[in-house]
């Protein structure tokens, strides 16, 4: 087994956490990790993105290797909100927040484990395969920093995002696509007191459709939900106008387009019923991904478990990540869980053996 140094490896996730990076603010934490992979021998390159997505940068960063294969490790440096002023707290091997804010784990403990791995390497002298990290902004809400992401850099042809929960050993080899729907309904204003029957009530509309929909779960490979609705001025005028968010889920590309056709048929029908007009924008946020439990990729990875006594478990998820662009990009990339727990909540902890484990984890992959 690897000789980690947990208590660095703590100590620099605590650092990490410490410094405010809630989505499309990240230009701190990405000057940092730029200036540190720097010090542990890492090319590196801050891959320039849209004002609009972030006020920082990707980090492309390169290590050459003396081993056979290469491959890409992936995090992403920003947080979801209540994520500035974290005080991170330790008590009986977990590490959690003081309790107002998230901790932060998501992501950062990838980036802990995956610079301490390489620490580590170094340290003992050990040879490594190249490798190849990709720090990505703004992947909270829409995935954009690997959207954004400069590929033609990458040279391996096979990828590892750190970025998900459960038992360490969890390898994500299926995970949905989304579809987002924008929903404008017109209808008509009046008095609701003097001639309601003049108006056409926008809501009316928007709850014949959705008592007609298909909602939640679908099966068991597919969602949809109905986020955000905004509407309405006064009690006394029948609603003119309703705006309303969606998004549908599959991890088959095919149900997925099935439920997104469903659900825009169903709003249209209902606006036609009570004359009103609707405007819908449909938008692809990111494709499914799906890759064998045989496949080679997911084969070395479970082996690289299995050597340090972790069984290694395939699995589906419901969310999305940087896993799926990368795959659409065509870089066949996994997702394993760092052990975070309860993550986008004030209550998210990490216990400190499962960092420690992924980073050994990550030592063994990457000295094979």
């Amino acid at each position: 087994m690897a000789n980690i140094n947990q208590d660095r490896l703590v100590q620099h996730f605590i650092d990490l956490v410490k410094i405010d990076s809630e989505s499309r603010n990240e230009k701190a934490i990405a000057e940092t990790l730029a200036e540190q992979l720097s010090e542990i021998g890492f090319a590196v390159q801050k891959l320039p993105v849209p004002a609009e997505i972030s006020n920082g940068f990707n980090i492309y960063a390169k290590l050459e290797g003396k081993l056979e294969g290469t491959i890409l490790l992936s995090c992403h440096m920003d947080t979801v909100t209540p994520g500035n002023g974290i005080e991170p707290i330790i008590e009986d091997g977990i590490i959690r927040s003081k309790g107002d804010t998230i901790l932060g784990g998501d992501d950062k403990s990838g980036i802990a484990a995956i610079m301490e791995a390489v620490r580590c390497i170094k340290a003992d002298g050990r040879d490594h395969q190249t490798i190849e990290l990709a720090f990505t902004v703004y992947e909270e809400g829409g995935l954009h920093g690997s959207q954004n992401f400069d590929m033609s850099k990458v040279e391996s042809l096979t990828g590892i995002v750190f970025d998900s929960g459960g038992p360490i050993g969890t390898i994500i080899t299926t995970a949905p696509g989304q579809q987002n729907l924008k929903v404008n309904i017109t209808g008509k204003p009046a008095h609701a007191g003097l001639a309601p029957e003049e108006g056409i009530n926008a809501l009316t509309v928007a709850a014949d459709a959705i008592t007609n929909m298909k909602l939640s779960r679908i099966d068991e490979e597919t969602t949809a939900n109905i986020g955000v609705v905004k509407g309405g001025q006064a009690t006394n005028i029948v609603m003119p106008e309703l705006y309303i968010e969606a998004e549908a889920r599959s991890l088959d590309d095919d149900k997925l387009q099935a439920q997104v056709d469903h659900m825009i048929s169903t709003f249209e029908a209902a606006a036609e019923k009570h004359g009103a007009e609707i405007n819908i924008a449909s938008k692809r946020a990111y494709n499914a991904y799906r890759i064998a439990d045989e496949d080679s990729h997911v084969a070395k990875i479970k082996a690289a478990f299995e050597v340090n006594g972790i069984e290694p478990m395939t699995k589906p998820t419901g969310g999305g990540s940087d896993a799926n662009i990368f795959n659409s990009k065509g870089l066949k990339t996994v997702n394993l869980s760092t052990g975070m727990a309860k993550v986008h909540t004030t209550e998210e902890f990490i216990k400190i053996e499962d960092m420690a484990e992924i980073t050994e984890f990550l030592y063994t992959y990457l000295t094979r």
